[in-house]
């Protein structure tokens, strides 16, 4: 579907905008769903510091938040300014509701500052920049230190050592001659694609888009099912296990090592204290693959003082102030400094999110991308695991759907 692009030229916004006008007022939006966030004592140290511009910052429930904002696009009534996800890209860039840039970034002093790739992970459809990272996430590896140090095991670096470790691991610790403790928590149910994407889209020249049914894209689908049929390192209730099964079974103790992001950390030491730490995923097939989890802001190109909307989008990602944002949000800061003294998260699990940055990707800006995730993904990856389907069978029809 083709919308007719706004009034103006966005392309040209970067270029004509000059300094912000005198008694401007940037309209933003954002969704925290936390009513009690810092948003008002940010918009008022902004104004502090640019007396001549208004910030009516509007909070939006989630579960309306990008209707409504695509309803303002197309009605003319669209913010200034507002917080923006990737998936929402395409069609925002499509509808010319977004205002490149690059060349402000280019002039931005905060630019050098914020982690390495949030810039390039963030890059448009068309190779332009469009957003401005102000919090994020990375999957990593949770492992238990006191299960590796019982047994003298070092952190898996490559897929080769994360399988002999998820196996020593994988034991029967009461002596009634059964498995109580697994190597590995494994989400089979919907959600855990990003389990098996960190087996298999490492290799080279294997993407949701290419190369799955490659020898290397099959590989990395077959050894996910031989940890499972061969080395039984997952728990037998693996393939239908979700968000909630594996933390609360990583908690208790009956898998020694499994996947998610900092948004766990905190339950994680509170039940656990030291004996939890992370790393980054194990290189598989010669790389390494994670996902990424973001939050960026945008100016819109209906703004009506793009440069003081762009004024306040770079207030929010700029040192100090985006520790203020993300303390209301339990994500990462964008700045290199701000992570240095992050206090929300231990440092261990701050640390393995940066060292996770440089390999981390997202998923297509497809619309076949929430099949993928909702119904493909979860259908085909139980299906191998209780042998009903090979893996090559489960890469052809993945890489079917993002062909159409």
């Amino acid at each position: 579907m083709k919308f007719k692009t706004l009034t103006g030229i966005a392309s040209t916004l970067a270029l004509c905008a000059g300094m912000a006008s005198a008694d401007s007022t940037v309209r933003f939006w954002y969704h925290f769903d936390n009513a009690d966030n810092p948003m008002d004592a940010l918009v008022a140290a902004f104004e502090e510091a640019n007396p001549d511009i208004t910030v009516e910052a509007e909070n939006i429930p989630w579960n309306s938040y990008y209707d409504q904002l695509y309803t303002a696009v197309i009605g003319g009534n669209a913010p200034d300014a507002a917080m923006v996800k990737m998936f929402a890209q395409p069609r925002l860039v499509e509808m010319g509701a977004l205002a490149p840039i690059d060349d402000w970034l280019a002039e931005w002093d905060g630019a050098d500052g914020l982690q390495d790739n949030l810039i390039k992970l963030t890059r448009g459809p068309d190779g332009q920049q469009y957003y401005l990272p102000v919090q994020y996430v990375v999957l990593y590896l949770y492992y238990r230190t006191d299960m590796f140090e019982e047994l003298g095991l070092s952190v898996p670096t490559t897929c080769e050592e994360f399988r002999e470790t998820a196996k020593a691991l994988t034991r029967d610790t009461d002596g009634d001659g059964q498995t109580d403790v697994y190597g590995f928590g494994f989400r089979g149910a919907k959600g855990g694609h990003d389990h098996w994407a960190s087996f298999t889209l490492g290799a080279e020249g294997v993407s949701l888009t290419e190369g799955l049914t490659s020898e290397a894209g099959v590989a990395g689908t077959q050894f996910v099912a031989d940890l499972f049929q061969e080395d039984g390192v997952f728990p037998p209730s693996a393939p239908n296990d979700g968000f909630q099964e594996i933390i609360g079974a990583f908690k208790a103790g009956k898998t020694a090592m499994t996947i998610h992001h900092i948004g766990s950390a905190n339950g994680m030491v509170e039940a656990l204290g030291d004996k939890v730490s992370a790393a980054p995923v194990p290189e598989c097939g010669g790389g390494r693959w994670t996902a990424f989890g973001d939050e960026s802001t945008a100016v819109l190109s209906s703004a009506e003082d793009p440069e003081a909307a762009w004024k306040w989008i770079t207030f929010l990602s700029s040192e100090g102030n985006n520790t203020m944002f993300n303390e209301a949000t339990g994500q990462l800061p964008v700045v290199k400094a701000d992570s240095e003294g992050w206090t929300l998260h231990p440092q261990r699990f701050v640390q393995a999110t940066v060292d996770s940055l440089p390999f981390a990707e997202m998923l297509p800006n497809s619309s076949a991308t929430a099949d993928f995730v909702n119904t493909v993904w979860p259908t085909n990856m139980q299906r191998v695991l209780t042998g009903d389907i090979e893996p090559a069978e489960m890469n052809a029809k993945i890489e079917e759907l993002f062909a159409e």
